[in-house]
């Protein structure tokens, strides 16, 4: 009975959906926090030479990954959203580089590819 695509999607979005909400309201609530405590060194000095602080960084990361969230529980652009979180992650992975605490994205990277190729609906 649940064993359908419809149902198989829904569990991916709703699941990175919580992800990306989660991250995206912690950008807001602590920009600063995630500014110095993840931010690349590489990526903060070019964020400064464009004349932005680290924490406004932060928080347009937010808003992009709370975009994110709402595009996987509403289905709107879902295939674009969730190529560009792939592309988000995928380049966090190459600053961060592969470690213990980003390893979990490999798999979240997985599950966007799989929401960005996820076949059409076909109405006979």
């Amino acid at each position: 009975m649940f064993q359908t695509n419809m149902y198989s999607q829904w569990s991916i979005r709703l699941g990175l959906a919580a992800v990306f909400l989660w991250f995206g309201i912690g950008a807001f609530m602590q920009p600063q926090y995630w500014a110095t405590a993840w931010l690349p060194e590489s990526i903060a000095r070019l964020v400064e030479a464009t004349g932005m602080s680290q924490a406004n960084f932060i928080i347009l990361t937010g808003i992009f990954e709370v975009l994110v969230a709402a595009s996987f529980v509403t289905g709107f652009f879902q295939r674009w959203f969730a190529a560009a979180g792939a592309l988000f992650l995928v380049s966090m992975m190459a600053f961060h580089g592969i470690n213990e605490t980003l390893v979990r994205d490999v798999g979240l990277v997985g599950g966007l590819i799989a929401l960005a190729l996820w076949p059409e609906r076909r109405y006979v």
